[in-house]
């Protein structure tokens, strides 16, 4: 299996794609077959990798009205399909038990051998449907220390997606800078909901004051991919990979390559 440090120096930008898992067990919207959410999770896996990304997020997309942490059925759950998806793929693979419950996404990466968390809120303090979430820099870092996992990087967002920072005054350039300053990995930088372009402009200012890849979160297709990648390191696709971007839906493999094609890949 690729090793994630390799796959961040692809050339021309890397492609990191969501499994978007079915809703899993204690959520509002779960349908009761947990193998249904398994075989979905490997299957959209292997399309993905078929069709040419680099790397994987599983992620409890569908469990919506979120709460900062998983309960311990989503837990549990969740680390069955990382399991599973890893075993069926050979490119690295990540974890995201979202909204922020970073103990969750560090300890199913370490039990199930994964490359990587996705970490929504690690330096900013942010209000959405979960309340008041506060940043969990220092409780990730030292918990992946911990755990003897240093070598799982942290690929953190800044000002992330669906919330607003309690202290808007905070520019994203002072975000990027104490991410980097935290220990982040990686900087993550998002348009205000899931599918919306990550402006331009935004990536740029956060590569002017950071020495660390600059990933594109949300947003990303097929017309504005190149662009994208003229300053972008990398990219986090999920519902572009879905057809009328809904992310219930399976992977089309059709869609993943049309993103995939300008990319030469």
């Amino acid at each position: 299996m690729k090793d994630i440090k390799d796959v961040i120096k692809v050339r021309g930008g890397f492609v990191i794609a969501m499994v978007h898992c079915l809703p899993l067990p204690g959520s509002p919207a779960c349908r009761g077959d947990m193998g249904e959410v398994l075989e979905r999770a490997v299957e959209d896996a292997r399309t993905l990798e078929r069709g040419g990304v680099d790397a994987l997020i599983v992620e409890n997309t569908n469990d919506a009205p979120f709460t900062e942490l998983l309960t311990k059925a989503q837990v549990a759950a969740l680390s069955a399909a990382t399991a599973l998806v890893r075993q069926a793929v050979g490119i690295p693979v990540g974890s995201d038990a979202s909204f922020n419950d970073c103990e969750a996404s560090l300890g199913i990466a370490v039990a199930n051998g994964c490359d990587f968390v996705r970490v929504p809120v690690f330096v900013d303090t942010v209000s959405n449907w979960c309340g008041v979430v506060n940043p969990c820099a220092h409780k990730v870092i030292e918990l992946r220390h911990h755990l003897g996992a240093d070598d799982v990087m942290l690929l953190c967002d800044v000002q992330v997606k669906h919330s607003s920072m309690l202290l808007p005054q905070v520019s994203i350039e002072e975000s990027a800078a104490n991410a980097e300053a935290a220990g982040a990995d990686a900087i993550i930088v998002t348009g205000t909901t899931t599918g919306e372009e990550t402006p331009i402009d935004m990536i740029r200012r956060v590569k002017s004051v950071v020495d660390l890849p600059v990933l594109a979160g949300s947003g990303i297709s097929p017309t504005d991919v190149v662009e994208q990648f003229k300053v972008a390191d990398g990219a986090i696709v999920g519902s572009t990979f879905k057809k009328g971007g809904l992310t219930t839906n399976p992977v089309d493999y059709d869609l993943v390559r049309t993103l995939m094609r300008p990319l030469g890949r």
